[in-house]
């Protein structure tokens, strides 16, 4: 017999299977996340605020953003701003919407919240962000 799981772990990069799973396995980013800095403040609050994550590549964006949605029990949608146009952005706003149901703001009464995080953001035109903004200022998603 063919042991599917370990052709299936293979096939995953090396980086993705090393990507720490809680924040305690994050090296680094202590202005961040060590006692009493701002986003170590938000995991422990439990509340979700928007933010924008900067840095070279492999510094941990990417995963703090998991992070952040795993935490919070939020569902979770990337959207690349190079890739991605006005579409997608209705595409998760659509989504959230449907994760939310009829509960109110941010989810918390029907559902779970939704956390989009958008890879390059710094190259979102003015439609991008025009589609973007309102859902970020009702509350319907956290923006990372």
């Amino acid at each position: 017999m063919t042991d599917t799981r370990k052709k299936t772990q293979i096939a995953i990069p090396l980086a993705e299977r090393l990507r720490p799973q809680s924040l305690g396995e994050v090296i680094g980013q202590q202005h961040l996340l060590g006692d009493g800095m701002p986003l170590r403040i938000a995991f422990e609050s439990g509340q979700p605020h928007s933010c924008i994550l900067w840095g070279p590549p492999g510094v941990g964006k990417t995963t703090i953003a998991r992070l952040m949605a795993s935490s919070f029990e939020a569902h979770f949608i990337t959207i690349s701003a190079v890739l991605g146009g006005v579409k997608e952005i209705r595409e998760a706003v659509e989504q959230a919407n449907v994760w939310m149901g009829q509960g109110g703001v941010c989810g918390e009464v029907a559902g779970k919240r939704t956390i989009v995080f958008v890879d390059e953001v710094h190259r979102f035109n003015k439609s991008q962000q025009d589609a973007f903004l309102p859902h970020v200022e009702s509350g319907l998603f956290t923006f990372i």
